[in-house]
């Protein structure tokens, strides 16, 4: 996981403790687990997006962007699609 993307995931938790139940929040944990138990057996599972770049998309309201990079997985950012964006910029 890059800074960026334990920023990003945190960010998320906390929209969901503010604006959901907690019941939101745990199954954001449960998609990124298996999330990570599925990409660790198959990094090539998702499509790329972009140059080299692969977007899993969870949920409706949930991607994860990753890169291969050698033998590991990179995690570069975790979206909520629900989020109002205009308060990340």
């Amino acid at each position: 996981w890059t800074k960026n993307s334990l920023t990003s995931a945190n960010a998320i938790k906390k929209y969901l403790q503010a604006k959901f139940t907690d019941k939101e929040v745990k199954n954001f944990f449960s998609l990124l687990k298996t999330f990570e138990e599925a990409v660790t057996h198959f990094p090539e599972l998702y499509p790329l997006s972009k140059e080299k770049v692969r977007r899993a998309v969870l949920n409706k309201n949930l991607s994860v962007f990753y890169r291969k990079h050698k033998k590991r997985i990179e995690v570069l950012a975790v979206m909520d699609n629900r989020m109002d964006l205009s308060e990340w910029i």
